[in-house]
């Protein structure tokens, strides 16, 4: 049985619906990210699983009983839910031992100095329990705020952009330790966050989240290489899109070249296969291009980005379009200068192309949507 299960849950202010029918499964044990653009919905589903608000349709249940329905809602402290808010949300005026300690009620089912003891030595912070707040980093303090989470041994944490306040090195470092934290603890847990770096640390599945639907439930490595539809693909890392052909023996022929596929060709949801001549959009990631001397195909570099090891090059081909290459660093290649590149991609993703709709509503109204089929091909000969 899962530890969490929503069931086509809807929740709307007035007319406008914020979460529109979404269903999702956790199970014991997981870490789950809700991943998504500033007005997604992703916050307001968190709320509604942690009981701060009701739903307007659909349910949501912890170990097989129904928390949230339309018209019925058990109270947020009844859930045995943890949660870790963007703020830290400590108390000033207590010291660091006695803000964990506050997360185990009046009541604690076991020794509360010992649990604080070592939920502090968890959390890489033993022997600071004396201290207070402001007697510690902004890393540190979310440490506290999670171990006060974690006190009374929840269900279900949740943690709604907990690292936003911390600067870009620290919140990639603490999303890791945090993830180890509640894995060592075999914590369940969900965290909202419009950070991907923070969501692929994280978690071991993303919830892709736009206007109140779920894009694409999935792990981390998929949602990049196999995204469902055009939105996951522009939301999930670098990209652009070339414009080919569906050819013979399952091929697709492109300006950089012909990939072949294993299986028959599929480019959107209404049609199990391409003919040949069927326009297509493919999806290229800067590391599907490799730079290569040797290669006839030429690209002028027209931008480059540079990251240390690598670096990331806007390149122009002859037809004008651009592409994203990753180059490793000691290519230090000079703006307007000429380089062969070629493909190198073992995912490839494609989609019907736009133009290809012409005088057929229902299909410019899906890609519209952004709901068009992604289809993954792994590439045979090229």
């Amino acid at each position: 049985m899962a530890q969490l299960e929503l069931k086509n849950v809807v929740q709307r202010y007035g007319k406008q619906i914020i979460v529109d029918g979404v269903d999702f499964q956790l199970a014991a044990g997981q870490i789950a990210c809700l991943l998504g653009p500033s007005g997604c919905g992703k916050t307001t589903l968190l709320r509604c699983i942690a009981g701060f608000e009701e739903v307007a349709g659909g349910e949501i249940c912890l170990h097989g009983e129904i928390v949230s329905q339309a018209g019925r809602r058990v109270a947020p402290e009844k859930r045995r839910i943890g949660m870790v808010f963007q703020d830290y949300a400590l108390f000033p005026h207590l010291t660091i031992a006695r803000n964990v300690a506050f997360g185990l009620g009046s009541k604690p089912a076991e020794d509360p100095a010992e649990r604080v003891r070592q939920l502090l030595a968890t959390v890489g912070l033993a022997g600071q329990g004396d201290k207070y707040p402001h007697e510690l980093s902004g890393g540190q303090q979310q440490r506290v705020a999670l171990a006060r989470a974690l006190a009374p041994r929840p269900e279900l944490i949740l943690l709604d952009e907990p690292f936003s306040n911390l600067d870009v090195g620290l919140r990639e470092r603490l999303s890791v330790e945090v993830r180890e934290i509640l894995k060592r603890e075999g914590s369940t847990a969900i965290m909202v966050t419009h950070d991907q770096h923070e969501a692929f640390a994280m978690a071991d599945e993303i919830g892709v989240m736009y206007e109140g639907r779920i894009q694409q439930w999935d792990v981390p490595y998929n949602l990049y290489h196999r995204p469902a539809n055009r939105f996951v693909a522009d939301f999930i890392g670098q990209g652009v899109l070339i414009s080919g052909e569906v050819v013979a023996n399952n091929g697709v022929r492109m300006e950089l070249g012909t990939l072949t596929s294993d299986t028959p060709v599929e480019c959107n949801e209404s049609c199990t296969e391409c003919d040949c001549g069927c326009p297509v959009d493919i999806l290229l990631r800067p590391d599907d291009i490799v730079h290569d001397d040797a290669s006839l195909v030429r690209a002028e570099v027209v931008h480059k980005a540079f990251r240390g090891a690598d670096i990331l090059y806007t390149l122009k081909l002859s037809s004008g379009k651009e592409v994203l290459s990753l180059i490793p660093s000691h290519h230090n290649h000079a703006l307007g200068e000429q380089i062969g590149i070629r493909l190198d991609a073992d995912h490839v993703i494609a989609f019907k192309r736009h133009d290809a709709c012409a005088g057929d509503s229902s299909c410019e109204i899906r890609l519209e949507q952004q709901e068009a089929k992604a289809v993954v091909w792994h590439p045979g000969t090229r």
